[in-house]
């Protein structure tokens, strides 16, 4: 079995943990945290706007670095 990536933070998603969210156009989105999966789909959030998402930090780094 393979590990995952957190489609809402990067995060790793351990085998056995988790959970896989197929959408009805085939797509596959592994969240790592119930937390990732409600921020992602049912408040529409962005990764890049949360501060505590890898992806969030990763863009506000580039930014100070300028």
């Amino acid at each position: 079995m393979r590990a995952a990536k957190c489609s809402f933070c990067r995060g790793d998603v351990e085998p056995g943990t988790g959970l896989m969210f197929v959408k009805r156009d085939g797509t596959i989105l592994y969240f790592c945290s119930s937390k990732c999966r409600r921020n992602m789909l049912e408040l529409g959030r962005k990764p890049a706007k949360v501060k505590w998402a890898r992806k969030g930090r990763r863009v506000e780094v580039k930014a100070e670095g300028r």
